[in-house]
């Protein structure tokens, strides 16, 4: 069964409101809440303690139990210390570079406490812009201080551009438009200017000791008004998709399989019983799935993903790795996971006859939520479906809008399959 254009619709809307929310490892709140409500009536939910949710969808019955599996996390950062001049220490949630991080603007989570309107709110907003009240359904959920207007696609209608919306998600949105008790602090991530660094020191890659949060605080008093040791900090972004249909975004790595799965319980498309794992603290060792495994004990699985694809320039043979525009990712091996060779070649046997974009790996690196499921229990039969995505980690993720299909198309395929041909 290939995506009908309704269903695309779908799960492009759900994709960019996904994206839009923050919610770094241990901080996931506001995407279950997202995601609880869009399954609404359409799965049996229960939240474990580490914030899972665990999703039964009820269809045919089947012999074996098959559980899919994507991560709510996204890559962030956590404030360590708060310094004299104001400026914020931090570190990093999960592997992100330190040279993707200088000069890149960022939202720091709210003080709940703070009320003022000064200098410290979210960039941009005034005053005014405080005071406007939105209907938009996903204001509730996004902790974003970026404009409704920067984070429409690149080609939508002037109503969209000018920031109008009857979206689905937008009141998931904390964003600058309306006042909220815990509200974003907008800031920068500085580092000493080259100029004053040595010639010994410029050739020093960059750390994170050297780098900082400048929130525009006059001092340690003044920040300690907004922000906390312990709040979160997100890259700042907009949503961007292109003309011939190339996404730019933070956090396609995991919402992208988040949103093929709660897609498929909204449009019900499993064929078969199907228990749907959104889980947690992936980026930071695969926490999240190791208790959900544990308590679903499936006798398969399939984990989608977003992966490293490096075809870009400098890039050449088998260090591409994977490449936008031909399809989905099956691995074989990674660093956690050896792989079911018979769901392995199952895949590409399918993809084949449906004529669905499908590609491997060519580097054995990195690692998912299959290195945690595997192992689990008596030990259960995965598979990792993944889209190629390249500059993963950083705040300007780029998929391609065809490979997201394919993958979608491959894991409603292999939900059937594995319960008929294996």
């Amino acid at each position: 069964m290939l995506m009908s254009s309704e269903t695309k619709t779908l799960f492009m809307e759900i994709l960019h409101d996904l994206c839009e929310i923050n919610g770094t490892s241990g901080r996931e709140e506001k995407v279950r809440e997202y995601i609880l409500d869009r399954i609404g009536d359409k799965a049996s939910c229960t939240v474990n303690p580490l914030g899972c949710v665990i999703a039964e969808y009820k269809a045919k019955p089947a012999d074996r139990k098959l559980m899919i599996s994507a991560h709510m996390d996204e890559v962030g950062f956590i404030i360590t210390y708060i310094n004299d001049d104001g400026t914020l220490s931090f570190d990093c949630v999960g592997g992100v570079s330190p040279d993707a991080c200088a000069g890149r603007q960022v939202t720091v989570d709210g003080n709940p406490s703070v009320r003022d309107t000064d200098k410290c709110c979210p960039v941009g907003t005034s005053d005014k812009a405080l005071d406007v009240e939105s209907d938009r359904a996903a204001d509730r959920y996004v902790s974003s201080n970026v404009s409704t207007k920067s984070l429409r696609p690149v080609g939508n209608d002037e109503k969209a551009q000018n920031g109008e919306s009857d979206r689905a998600a937008d009141r998931y949105v904390s964003s600058n438009v309306s006042a909220k008790p815990l509200r974003p602090v907008g800031g920068g991530i500085g580092t000493r200017p080259i100029h004053n660094l040595s010639a010994d020191e410029r050739k020093t890659p960059v750390r994170f000791r050297d780098l900082y949060i400048d929130i525009g605080a006059k001092d340690r008093e003044e920040a300690e008004r907004y922000v906390s040791i312990g709040d979160s900090a997100y890259f700042l972004t907009g949503w961007n998709v292109s003309r011939d249909g190339y996404i730019r975004s933070k956090a396609i790595d995991d919402r992208i399989g988040c949103a093929v799965m709660l897609t498929m319980i909204i449009m019900g498309l499993p064929e078969y019983d199907t228990t749907f794992t959104f889980v947690t603290q992936e980026e930071v060792g695969l926490r999240g799935s190791r208790t959900a495994a544990f308590t679903v004990q499936p006798d398969m699985a399939i984990v989608i993903e977003a992966t490293t694809a490096a075809d870009i320039p400098l890039s050449e043979g088998a260090q591409r790795c994977c490449e936008l525009g031909k399809g989905a990712v099956v691995s074989y091996m990674d660093r956690s996971t050896l792989y079911d060779r018979q769901m392995y070649d199952l895949s590409r046997r399918i993809a084949a006859e449906k004529g669905i974009g499908w590609q491997t790996k060519t580097v054995v690196a990195g690692g998912n939520d299959s290195g945690a499921i595997h192992i689990s229990g008596k030990g259960v039969r995965t598979m990792a479906i993944s889209v190629p995505c390249r500059y993963l980690h950083t705040p300007s993720s780029v998929a391609y809008g065809k490979d997201m299909f394919d993958v979608f198309d491959l894991v409603c395929e292999m939900e059937r399959a594995l319960r008929e041909e294996i």
